[in-house]
């Protein structure tokens, strides 16, 4: 143990260059039937005018997951919501300041948590495949494209894939809804994010048979047409 002590008290980090270490955090909802984005306006150079996801450099003191909630609540407003790591982007010039590694996470949340102020703005994705074939994506807002900076475009490219992914075997879409919902308003959120329209009457009948929801007993109110049953997720539907 000695040798080791002896070892550690000379041992000189500055040795070794060493990269910075960053989070990114693609703050995903899904909101007039498309697929959003949060985006930060960049300010300063590099990019400046260009978008960016809320992210940030990783503090010595803190663990990835800390620094993921801790950028996501300051940059975007946002915690005590769904966030999952998804992939760490680590190409030599993804950052022309300096060498630095990204462990990307993404979040989900109900739009209705959001608040857009200015220099921000909830992006549509516009998803050009199918599928989980993968591939670029683009970004518009109000109709016109963003230009995004660094390798942000290729992490939410990588979270439309893993979302689609994810659906097949896990309850993440219910993430997107508020507390309680229809079977309508769920079955929207996995057609936006699959991108693709799904069977009304099997969809309905795995979903009631699946153990993730339960009734409410209540039904829609306001509503111009019959009201549809209102559900919530049981403990299974939250994994």
């Amino acid at each position: 143990m000695s040798d080791e002590r002896d070892f550690l008290a000379a041992y000189d980090p500055s040795e070794f260059p060493r990269p910075s270490l960053a989070v990114d955090v693609a703050l995903v909802t899904a909101d007039a039937g498309s697929l959003r984005v949060l985006l930060i306006e960049r300010m300063e150079h590099p990019y400046s005018g260009d978008w960016q996801l809320p992210g940030g450099f990783v503090r010595i003191d803190e663990s990835l997951d800390e620094a993921a909630a801790r950028v996501l609540e300051a940059k975007a407003g946002v915690s005590g919501v769904f966030i999952e790591q998804l992939y760490t982007f680590g190409e030599v010039d993804r950052d022309p300041r300096t060498r630095v590694v990204s462990v990307a996470y993404y979040a989900l949340v109900d739009p209705d948590r959001l608040t857009i102020e200015d220099g921000r703005v909830l992006a549509t994705i516009s998803v050009p495949w199918s599928g989980e074939e993968g591939g670029p994506v683009h970004f518009l807002a109000d109709g016109r494209p963003l230009s995004i900076a660094f390798d942000h475009a290729a992490i939410v490219a990588m979270v439309v894939k893993r979302l689609r992914g994810k659906l097949r075997y896990t309850p993440v879409g219910y993430e997107l809804l508020p507390d309680e919902f229809t079977l309508f308003d769920l079955q929207r959120i996995h057609e936006i994010i699959l991108g693709e329209s799904i069977n009304k009457d099997s969809f309905r009948r795995r979903m009631l048979a699946s153990g993730e929801l339960a009734p409410t007993g209540r039904r829609q109110e306001g509503v111009g047409h019959r009201p549809a049953a209102v559900y919530r997720i049981t403990a299974t539907g939250r994994g």
